[in-house]
């Protein structure tokens, strides 16, 4: 058996001096994360953040850099998680949308909020690639690079 890490697209956004973050049920209870999911087949990393932005939050987001790569393995579930995060703006809010299942609400916190609420994040890569943009790591998207 060939094993495989699970890859996912974060949008991290900063705006106002506060973070989105998604409010979402979990097996766990009611948890923060960064509005994220899994890459769909054939799918291009910078398309997948835009989409999952957009389905958990009702915004459009325009990925700008890359903030970094993340390899987490959930110590539970003994699943390994390979997280691009990108920084980038909102484009718009589409009050009409549906959110994905599952997600409560979008919420705005403030570093010292998100901070607080750690018990509650879906992992540590929430905490870390907040503070990662605010650190200023800014990598170019024309880093990753999508063959069709």
């Amino acid at each position: 058996m060939i094993w495989k890490p699970n890859v996912t697209v974060a949008a991290v956004v900063y705006r106002d001096g506060k973070f989105l973050l998604v409010e979402e049920e979990t097996d766990a209870g009611l948890a923060f994360n960064q509005p994220a999911g899994h890459l769909e087949q054939g799918e291009a990393l910078v398309d997948a953040v835009v989409r999952e932005a957009l389905e958990e939050t009702a915004y459009h987001f325009r990925p700008t850099h890359l903030v970094g790569v993340y390899n987490w393995r959930h110590p539970a579930k003994d699943v390994t998680y390979l997280r691009f995060a990108f920084a980038g703006e909102l484009r718009g809010f589409d009050a009409d949308r549906q959110l994905d299942d599952g997600i409560v609400a979008a919420r705005w916190l403030t570093l010292d909020e998100v901070r607080a609420t750690q018990d509650r994040h879906r992992s540590p890569l929430i905490l870390r690639c907040c503070e990662d943009h605010l650190a200023g790591r800014r990598y170019p998207l024309d880093l990753l690079v999508h063959y069709d």
